[in-house]
């Protein structure tokens, strides 16, 4: 399978990784570099539609298969207000860093009846599967983030080190990262632009910006 990402080379790295080495896989950076590369016989992981919403015209009028990038923007929100225009058949997906190369891949559907291709699809790709309500965040990167600033309240309040929470949540629930190992892992960036568009989506108190973390966020 010929398989185009958009985005940089940890994304590339995170597909191959994933997908495995019998697919061949063009990396682009720029959006107007994979116009010509879109064609019927191409998957598309888009990485960056998210942080360049202006780019989905590229899909009104192609017919392939991509999955875009959704942590930070739900599919209906991309594909508005041309939702009925799209050549493309679109999925939304799981891109934040670190997150793609895992047992399950996180998939939205744009419409309903494209849940048997979604299914077909990842056969092709030798990947388990779960689909989730197109909402911002999706399902793990919001629990993960929300942790994330949890753990900046905590430290901010006082109340431990980042070197001991990093320990009491591996060894107390065996994850196989601190909150804020996870944090540089992912991003700060990450974290904070996607509680903040999860936050304006919900107005959950549970995902308003931990002020630390926030000033961290704009030191960097």
């Amino acid at each position: 399978m010929n398989i185009l990402v958009i985005g940089d080379p940890q994304n590339l790295e995170e597909c191959t990784l994933k997908f495995g080495d019998t697919h061949t896989y063009t990396l682009v950076s720029e959006h107007r570099d994979a116009a010509k590369f879109l064609d019927s016989d191409t998957l598309v992981f888009d990485f960056s539609i998210e942080d360049e919403p202006h780019q989905m015209e590229i899909y009104l009028q192609k017919n392939v298969i991509a999955f875009l990038n959704t942590t930070k923007a739900s599919l209906a929100e991309l594909t508005h207000p041309n939702h009925l225009q799209y050549a493309a058949t679109l999925f939304g997906f799981n891109g934040m860093p670190t997150f793609l190369n895992r047992p399950l891949l996180e998939a939205s559907l744009r419409k309903s009846e494209d849940k048997k291709s979604l299914e077909i699809l990842c056969q092709k790709l030798g990947t388990a599967y779960s689909i989730v309500e197109d909402r911002v965040g999706l399902v793990t990167p919001r629990i993960i983030c929300m942790i994330i600033n949890e753990a900046f309240y905590t430290v901010q309040e006082g109340t431990a080190s980042r070197e001991d929470i990093d320990m009491a949540m591996k060894l107390g629930t065996n994850y196989p990262f601190g909150p804020f190992e996870w944090c540089k892992r992912i991003g700060i960036r990450h974290v904070y632009e996607l509680l903040q568009a999860v936050y304006d989506d919900t107005k959950d108190e549970r995902y308003r910006i931990c002020p630390l973390l926030k000033r961290e966020y704009l030191q960097q």
